[in-house]
């Protein structure tokens, strides 16, 4: 396995040049942040960037906790990539990375500065600094699990080809970890309500919308609600459309990860 590793400080933009350094020296693997990517999937770890504090997310990146450090190196074994890339604050970091994965030596370290160019750099600055925003090498829907809760968008990229992948497009996902925030962020029952409301109309065998519940949690957004059928279409069928859409429109207008709505027929309407 050849090691290569990219160096720079907080900020710089190494996640998001990542890619174009895998497509441009062939790149199967990476290690970023606590997470093993391979070919564009998340096969193993924790990333530091749900962590709450800064402290705990330097920790994971450095995989201090033995059974997160155990589950990559299982799966790196299991994978075998024929050439990884790991991503660090400095040289010192990479390589204690290396070591703590028990990864053969580093053969190239390459520096932030020598693949962006200065404008590259002042954009990765202030959308780290001024917008708390960062960037995982991989597709939003890799995330989603993961990072339910949590600000998510995706960046698509039309050049090259990533980790062997057809050219023309890769994927990286902006998110704005806890340790980002200025405060916590919910969204009321009102909100839901309202957005039920609305793919309600659009939907003719939904009559009336009665109630919502909703439970908002670090990894979860759980939304129950209570409805009206129309007589003359049929229940269940109207129900399960209203269900997939409302998962569908909550989770386009508040970036939240919605994995359950649970659905209650109140009642048929004459």
């Amino acid at each position: 396995m050849k090691v290569y590793a990219l160096s720079g400080k907080s900020g710089t933009g190494k996640s998001f040049q990542a890619m174009n350094l895998c497509n441009r020296l062939n790149i199967e693997s990476i290690i970023d942040d606590g997470l093993f990517i391979f070919h564009n999937r998340v096969e193993a770890g924790i990333s530091a960037k749900r962590q709450e504090t800064r402290v705990g997310a330097i920790k994971t990146a450095l995989f201090t906790s033995d059974e997160h450090r155990d589950s990559v190196i299982r799966k790196v074994a299991q994978r075998e990539p024929e050439s990884v890339l790991i991503i660090g604050t400095s040289d010192r970091m990479v390589k204690k990375i290396a070591k703590r994965l028990n990864l053969p030596a580093i053969s190239e370290i390459i520096h932030i500065e020598d693949i962006s160019t200065e404008e590259d750099l002042k954009i990765a600055f202030k959308q780290r600094i001024i917008q708390g925003k960062h960037v995982i090498p991989v597709p939003t829907l890799e995330l989603k699990r993961d990072f339910a809760g949590y600000f998510m968008n995706p960046l698509r990229i039309f050049k090259g080809s990533f980790f062997g992948g057809d050219a023309g497009q890769g994927e990286r996902t902006v998110v704005r970890p806890t340790f980002s925030y200025m405060g916590k962020f919910y969204i009321s029952d009102s909100v839901i309500l309202d957005i039920a409301n609305c793919v309600a109309r659009e939907n003719e065998a939904v009559g009336k919308i009665y109630k919502v519940y909703e439970n908002t949690a670090p990894d979860a957004l759980d939304v129950r609600i209570s409805l009206g059928i129309k007589k003359g279409f049929k229940a269940w069928e109207g129900a399960e459309e209203f269900q997939r859409c409302l998962a569908l429109q909550i989770e386009n207008m508040t970036a939240f990860n919605v994995v359950r709505v649970d659905v209650e027929i109140k009642e048929i309407l004459q």
